[in-house]
């Protein structure tokens, strides 16, 4: 992701109204931007729970949460540490996940950047009606970073409850330091750990299915490998499935799709391999890895923003399809699985539509929000 200040591209930002620019035809899909809200901070995520209606919350970079509740934005802050987070690089407060059982314990989950740089994920307390107590911090792990990009940013619980969390190669360009096929580091892969029992050292166990539980020369987090940056992932609350957009070098964004239910431990290839090429020209051995089950060339844009598969009611033609845009670019696009391939990749609002789109967000009814790190965000919509 490249969201700060001195390398945000200031594309058109999109009206207030659902009608988007392009001319129509039999084949042209009918999707708009319905306006939200507007005047946030620098917007980095947006999340909700299934069990409580009407409600989004959304992560401005800076470390606060804020409310929007029957569209309109709350004023007060549901949690603030903005005096603990740093927005250096690529940091800031970054992802959200509650837990199944919010509704009742009001315990929840944020990914920060800390002032000197780490990355920290830690549990707090709160409740649906809030406001979350900062006091309630316990951090469950801290990660420190190398550079101050590529930190990764995502966290999400899967439909096996376990807390997923993406971690980038930690910065530079390149992959200076061989994270990416380094499984002894937590550095450059998804993570997935159990936060329900906790052990008396951390507070989170492991699954006894994850890959590299024992293994002397990979640690136990790790579920995924080889990734260079997975700013946003997401699962599929149909399927299960999880996508994982993973932000490119010099060539190649990527998608790819693991399966609900299959086995961990894949190793997505960097930074020996930039989606299904080897890195920097040349040759390279595809054994072993895994390659994207969707890719883009720099052609079309220069950093994937993942989104999720739509589940919504409003938007009855994207039913079943990934959505996602990319930063630089501005468009939004959206590609289907069948038999567990990519097809129909499409375009549904044209480049400069979306001013950097930072995130996608999903609401409890299954819609989708894009986040514009100008301050705004949009719901999608037939128009």
């Amino acid at each position: 992701m490249i969201f700060a200040a001195a390398t945000v591209i200031a594309l058109a930002a999109c009206g207030d109204d659902t009608t988007q620019p392009g001319s129509e035809s039999e084949n042209e899909p009918n999707i708009g931007l319905e306006l939200v809200v507007s005047g946030l901070d620098q917007p980095m995520f947006l999340t909700s729970h299934p069990d409580i209606p009407n409600v989004l919350y959304v992560l401005e970079r800076p470390g606060r949460i804020r409310v929007i509740r029957d569209g309109v934005l709350e004023t007060a802050s549901y949690l603030d540490i903005s005096a603990r987070v740093s927005t250096n690089g690529e940091g800031g407060l970054l992802s959200m996940a509650m837990l199944a059982d919010f509704v009742t314990n009001g315990v929840f989950y944020v990914f920060y950047t800390d002032l000197s740089g780490a990355t920290v994920v830690s549990r707090f307390r709160g409740s649906a009606a809030g406001p979350a107590n900062p006091a309630s911090e316990e951090i469950i792990f801290r990660v420190a970073q190398p550079f101050d990009n590529h930190n990764g940013g995502q966290i999400a619980f899967g439909p096996d409850g376990m807390l997923y969390i993406g971690l980038g190669d930690g910065g530079s360009g390149g992959d200076p330091l061989g994270s990416g096929q380094n499984t002894g580091t937590l550095l450059g892969s998804i993570l997935r750990v159990d936060v329900n029992n906790q052990t008396p050292t951390t507070g989170y166990s492991i699954p006894s299915d994850n890959p590299f539980l024992g293994d002397p020369g990979g640690r136990d987090e790790i579920w995924h490998y080889g990734v260079r940056n997975p700013w946003r992932f997401s699962f599929d609350r149909v399927s299960g499935d999880l996508y994982i957009a993973d932000v490119g070098q010099n060539r190649f964004e990527e998608v790819n799709v693991h399966r609900n239910g299959e086995a961990g431990g894949l190793n997505y290839g960097w930074n020996t391999r930039e989606g299904s090429e080897c890195f920097g020209g040349g040759q390279c051995s595809a054994d072993g890895f895994t390659d994207p089950d969707f890719e883009y060339d720099h052609a079309a844009g220069c950093s994937i923003t993942g989104g999720y598969v739509y589940r919504g009611g409003r938007v009855e033609s994207l039913v079943g399809t990934y959505v996602y845009s990319d930063f630089c670019a501005g468009w939004v696009r959206g590609f289907s699985t069948v038999n567990g391939e990519v097809a129909n990749d499409m375009e549904l609002l044209p480049p400069g539509t979306v001013d950097s789109p930072s995130s996608f967000g999903e609401g409890p009814d299954g819609e989708l929000y894009v986040l514009s790190i100008a301050g705004t965000v949009h719901r999608l919509v037939t128009r």
